[in-house]
């Protein structure tokens, strides 16, 4: 299971799916949470809590079961990070829904077991490795979809005049490095001009540096005092701070 059963917490999940099967006199549920107690026990899983869903279909997606919600919100209150249930399809009997359900649990950090069958949910089948893999072409899609429209929206806004904040420049960040470096450019030593290794080496030792603690590049520095000259932009001037 990944992890040593000695330190686990584990919620049980139950779900009966005919209106028929539900009432203290009915096995489904029963059985059900035997069957859990058993593999806890053997397992050494402490069980911390049940949560049932009741006349619901093992085709509904997970998150339209208000069993499994409240259950999610227990998880995520408590720190508990496992739930186990009878057998995978009482999780979900649609491979589909299954699949897609224990990827949204698995970016939670939650593990699920099935009790008859600890592993199932990670049996490598022809079929559940195809909708994996459907599954991520669908998340890469919405992620390119997503990217497109904000570089859209973007674009739109600069086309019709409407600034649009990006990475800030030197000037923007540290005003006081770019009127620190211009007067040491005016300040002219006798004999000539600094040049822009002598302008970042005068800045170091000011105390100002790069974030990583470093003296500027000499582009670096020709940058700031083209910009503070009005030469550049302050587009031309972003992503080298």
């Amino acid at each position: 299971m990944g992890k040593s059963s000695k330190f686990i917490k584990a919620f049980a999940y139950l779900r009966t799916s005919s209106a028929a099967n539900i009432g203290e006199d009915k096995d489904s549920g029963r059985r059900q949470l035997q069957a859990i107690e058993g593999f806890v026990k053997r397992a050494g899983i402490e069980l911390v809590g049940t949560y049932h869903d009741e006349a619901v279909k093992g085709s509904d997606p997970i998150d339209t079961r208000p069993g499994f919600a409240e259950m999610l919100e227990a998880l995520e209150a408590n720190g508990t990070k496992t739930i186990i249930v009878e057998t995978a399809n009482r999780f979900a009997r649609d491979l589909m829904v299954q699949e897609v359900g224990f990827a949204m649990l698995k970016a939670r950090g939650i593990d699920l077991i099935a009790a008859d069958s600890p592993t199932s949910f990670l049996d490598d089948t022809p079929t559940a490795r195809l909708i994996r893999q459907v599954l991520g072409a669908i998340s890469e899609f919405e992620k390119a979809m997503l990217v497109a429209k904000l570089k859209g929206a973007r674009d739109r806004k600069r086309r019709s005049g409407v600034k649009v904040e990006g990475r800030k420049s030197i000037g923007e960040q540290r005003p006081e490095t770019v009127a620190l470096a211009r007067g040491l450019a005016r300040a002219r030593p006798k004999g000539g001009k600094r040049s822009l290794r002598e302008i970042s080496a005068a800045l170091a030792e000011a105390g100002h540096t790069t974030k990583m603690g470093t003296p500027y590049a000499p582009t670096a520095i020709k940058l700031m005092l083209a910009r503070a000259s009005g030469r550049l932009t302050s587009s031309e001037t972003d992503g080298h701070g």
